[in-house]
Formats: C-alpha cells, structure tokens, sequence
C-alpha cells in the first residue's frame, strides 16, 4: 500500500512500551494542530486537552486509571475533556441570559444532549491525534479509565463543573526494532451493516468469535466457560467497571447542575 495515511491506519496497534527519549517539541505542536483540526460540531470545538509531562502527575495517574505502571513512562500524556465550561463562560460574557429574556427564548445549561456533542468532539480530536501521532513514529494508547477517580482527577486538574474527562493517550516514539504486532479485527460483515440493522445469530457468533475462542485457557481465573463469559468476566465483572459507573454518575451531578 502506497498511502501514507493508511499506512498510518492499517499498521497502528497499542504501544506500552516507549522509547525512553522525550518527544520532540515540535512533533508534539503538529500533533496537537491536528487535533484541533479534527471535525468539530458546529465549529464550537467543544472540548479541551490538557497536556501532561510532570513526573509526579504521570504517577498518579498510572495509579488512578486502573493501576497500569506503564502509564508513568510515557513522555506525553493527554487528557481530552468534554468541554462546555468554556462555552458557557464565553455565553455570560455575552450576556446570554438578558438577550434571553429580551427574545423568550429560554436559557439552558448544560445537558445530556451538549454531553454527547462535547463527547463526540473531544473523541474525534483524540482520533485526529493518535493519526498524526503515528506518521511520526509516535505510538499511543487509549486509556478510558480516565473516567474513573472523578474526585481525584477534579481536584488536580482543577476541573470545573461543565467538563469531562471523557479520553486518554499515552504518547511515545516505538522503541528501536519495536516488533509491531497488529491486532487482529473482526471481519466486516460482522460490523458493517447495509441500510438496516441486522442481528447475528448464533453460527454468526461462533465464526466471530472463533480465533478469542482459542485463545482461553480453560480452567482460567475467570471461572469462564467460553470467550463470551471470559470478556465479560474480564471487563464487566471487575471493580474498576464499578468504580467507572460510579464516576461517571458523580461526574453527571455536577454537568447537570442548574
């Protein structure tokens, strides 16, 4: 394949493991402008990324996303945030409120529907970033535990009410002769569905999930019988998909506050 950018796409997988150097600061200003000129709704651009290389800070979030060590070592972490903080900060320096009341149209804060706009525009600007990243030979890794922890995470970051931590990217050059393993994904008639929604069934299931399928150890510490008890088990059934729900119910409390 001929094209850079599919190279870039096809080729991507999950680094753990950087090269212990620090990230050029001009690849990280290239990254960080393709992020911002990821698809925005509205060209609101409503989302914020902070940008994290404190030792200290990389630390405590290896500690807080679901203890993974290898967090601390990246050079560049990134946390992008639903953002309608600063929206709505720009909205009073308007004076919204009185062009409301002279117009009848009502004033609304924040909502579910601005969550999932803001949402979508802070995941588009990651994905923009992991692209970018990888023509430079600067790996990532996705971390959503970031929801998790909201307390903590509000207090250092000094997160106002009207953001989410909704993504995080770990960011570092491959290591020197990095043996890149692409992960395999399922075939896309499983996926890609042709003007309607249509169900599997359960030959389907069994020929989706045929190479997880093999790979179970059985006994495993998941008491799991099969892949589908094994996934579920290993992400549905463990504390920090607790923790995660409770986080994202507290963070709600405060988007939604009149």
């Amino acid at each position: 394949m001929h094209n850079s950018t599919l190279n870039s796409i096809f080729n991507r997988t999950s680094l753990r493991k950087y090269k212990n150097v620090e990230i050029e600061e001009n690849h990280l200003n290239l990254i960080l402008e393709s992020a911002m000129r990821a698809p925005t709704a509205g060209n609101m651009m409503m989302y914020s990324i902070i940008v994290v290389k404190d030792a200290r800070t990389k630390e405590l979030l290896s500690k807080t996303c679901d203890n993974q060590p290898f967090i601390a070592a990246a050079p560049v972490i990134l946390i992008f945030l639903a953002d309608m903080h600063r929206l709505y900060n720009y909205f009073e320096s308007c004076n919204i409120k009185d062009y409301c009341n002279k117009t009848n149209v009502k004033f609304k804060t924040p909502n579910l529907s601005s969550l999932f706009l803001a949402a979508g525009d802070a995941f588009i600007a990651a994905q923009n970033t992991v692209i970018a990243a990888e023509s430079l030979n600067i790996g990532s890794c996705y971390i959503g535990d970031i929801i998790e922890n909201y307390e903590i995470h509000k207090k250092h970051f000094n997160l106002p009410d009207w953001t989410f931590p909704i993504s995080m990217l770990c960011l570092g050059y491959y290591p020197d002769d990095y043996p890149k393993k692409v992960t395999p994904r399922f075939d896309k008639k499983y996926i890609i569905h042709s003007e309607h929604y249509q169900d599997l069934n359960k030959d389907d299931f069994k020929n989706m999930y045929e190479l997880y399928e093999n790979k179970i150890s059985k006994p495993n510490k998941y008491n799991a019988e099969n892949f589908g008890q094994f996934l579920y088990g290993r992400k549905f059934g463990q504390e920090f998909s607790s923790e995660m729900e409770r986080s994202i119910n507290v963070i709600l409390k405060h988007w939604l506050k009149k």
